[in-house]
């Protein structure tokens, strides 16, 4: 029987289907977060979450606000330093997945978390964002550009919308594969890169050529024209254009008691 689920969960799911047992995964908050405890959580229960603050194999009951969260530490094997979780961990290259969202990704998987430009030309010259003045400042990379460059691949999950999804972000915060595409081609120390784009439309991956993003996957009851209704570039749809599996009632029944242990601890935090 096929299961009820929302375009949200169908998303989440899908992500976290994309990470398997035994992986060591750097983590980012919010979706990426969400994704990666499902997977602990059904299929993958020996993998190791890393977060940013230093928590490693953590197991949290509930998803955390921030890096800062003491579910994080409270459920982890050891916590280290910032400074060993980076050199160490990542830099050593022991992180398997990076788990990254964003705000604005382009069709070369760039990733922008730091300033969206002002729609009246004010805040851009020569085509590059003004810092000093944007639109939008958004809150930075964190450890995303290091998580970019040092892990073996990065999966990438978010909401597909035009605003969202542009031809070229207003600021590189997290390198892709480069405005032209080609960076990692110059830099192959820094591992692979974006792997997978998981959005609650469809399935993305980097056309192993020109690294464009290319739609290989389609949600069910999704169409073409929703996606390209929703993306900001012409974009292109794989010749083998597969279908998504549905999430099944394990699945979702393990994301939305998550969610609603979630939501409850987060309340009763707010009433002390």
């Amino acid at each position: 029987m096929t299961a009820n689920y929302t375009p949200a969960e169908m998303m989440t799911v899908t992500a976290a289907r994309a990470l398997s047992n035994n992986m060591t995964c750097f983590v980012g908050i919010g979706l990426p977060s969400e994704a990666a405890n499902v997977a602990r959580m059904t299929h993958a229960p020996d993998i190791t979450l890393i977060y940013e603050s230093g928590t490693i194999q953590t197991k949290p009951e509930i998803l955390p606000l921030s890096i800062g969260d003491g579910e994080l530490c409270e459920s982890a094997l050891t916590t280290v330093s910032v400074p060993e979780m980076f050199r160490y961990w990542l830099q050593g290259g022991h992180i398997d997945v990076g788990f990254l969202g964003t705000a604005q990704i382009d069709k070369y998987a760039n990733l922008n978390t730091t300033v969206i430009a002002a729609n009246d030309g004010a805040s851009t010259k020569q085509g590059k964002t003004s810092y000093a003045n944007p639109k939008v400042r958004l809150p930075g990379g964190g450890g995303a550009p290091e998580i970019s460059t040092n892990a073996k691949e990065v999966f990438i999950t978010v909401k597909h919308s035009t605003r969202t999804f542009v031809e070229q972000v207003d600021f590189v915060t997290t390198v892709g594969f480069g405005r032209d595409g080609k960076v990692r081609d110059q830099h192959p120390q820094i591992g692979r890169g974006p792997t997978v784009v998981i959005t609650d439309l469809c399935i993305l991956k980097p056309d192993p050529d020109t690294k464009e993003l290319v739609v290989v996957s389609l949600h069910p009851g999704v169409t073409e024209e929703q996606v390209i209704g929703a993306t900001g570039w012409p974009i292109k749809f794989s010749r083998e254009l597969t279908t998504t599996p549905s999430p099944n009632e394990q699945e979702l029944d393990v994301l939305r008691k998550l969610k609603d242990k979630t939501a409850r601890a987060h309340s009763a935090q707010g009433e002390v």
